[in-house]
């Protein structure tokens, strides 16, 4: 019996752990392709019609759109921006994932900023797409993500 249950416990954290893998494939793609100025790696990562917003020190909700920061990101060369995250939580219920990330920001290799990242990913067809980012940003009380 006590194999059973070790068998069944071992099989479902691989289930987990490779559900989050997918899960945090869009993230990682999008960071990765920041850091590589790679507008298609980007674009891909995100839904139609996804949003992103950001939340201003004054407690304001800023909205950007996706194709422009795309665009704006694009620009730079690669290394330029180096978004540093840790997967701090990740909720799920069907179709819908939740993921809570922590960053530290590095412009040119020297830091910038900090803040954190909520994400709101959606399963489709072609698997899991970012629908919605809102994040923080601030210099002050920042705990380097290595």
């Amino acid at each position: 019996m006590n194999k059973l249950v070790a068998a069944v416990l071992l099989f479902s954290a691989f289930c987990f752990g490779q559900q989050n893998q997918d899960i945090e494939k869009p993230i990682r793609n999008l960071f990765s392709g920041m850091k590589n100025a790679d507008p298609e790696l980007m674009k891909s990562a995100f839904a139609e019609g996804a949003i992103l917003q950001t939340i201003a020190k004054d407690g304001a909700v800023k909205n950007e759109n996706i194709q422009e920061f795309i665009d704006s990101v694009s620009k730079f060369s690669k290394d330029d921006l180096d978004e540093r995250i840790v997967i701090d939580a990740v909720h799920t219920d069907g179709g819908l994932a939740s993921v809570f990330t922590p960053y530290s920001f590095y412009f040119k290799g020297k830091f910038s900023h900090c803040g954190a990242n909520s994400f709101q990913l959606v399963k489709q067809e072609t698997g899991w797409k970012i629908q919605y980012i809102i994040d923080t940003r601030r210099k002050e009380n920042c705990k380097e993500v290595k």
